[in-house]
């Protein structure tokens, strides 16, 4: 787990999957942001694997900027986010999609990700 920023958040309880095809947001966290749902867009492009044995239909999608800092570096890029009903169990889920924007590469051994930026390397550690 990391701790983005995310919208104008910092986000405790954020989820690296590497083998997720999504990024995921819940709607709770939505809401808790104080993001207001009229920007998300609809769609309802179903998917799988989230929940054990059944199909998954997004409220919608949502564009949220999102940085990842050090004291003397940060990277800050765009990603667009399935928003979800279901119960949460993490603020946000960064999949697939995240890792190929920022050009993350992730050390399961350390806990530890790493991604360039304008100064050179960040490196983040696992927020738990």
């Amino acid at each position: 787990m990391v701790n983005p920023i995310i919208g104008t958040k910092r986000l405790t309880k954020v989820l690296m999957d590497g083998g997720s095809g999504l990024n995921i947001m819940y709607v709770e966290a939505i809401d808790a942001m104080g993001i207001d749902r009229s920007r998300i867009w609809l769609t309802r492009a179903p998917f799988q694997g989230i929940m054990p044995g059944k199909h998954a239909i997004p409220i919608g999608q949502i564009d949220l900027p999102v940085t990842f800092r050090n004291p003397s570096n940060y990277r800050i890029e765009t990603l667009t986010f399935e928003v979800v009903g279901f119960p949460p169990v993490y603020h946000a889920i960064l999949g697939q999609p995240y890792y190929v924007k920022f050009m993350a590469v992730p050390n399961y051994t350390y806990l530890k990700l790493r991604m360039p930026d304008l100064c050179g390397v960040i490196t983040i550690g696992t927020s738990f």
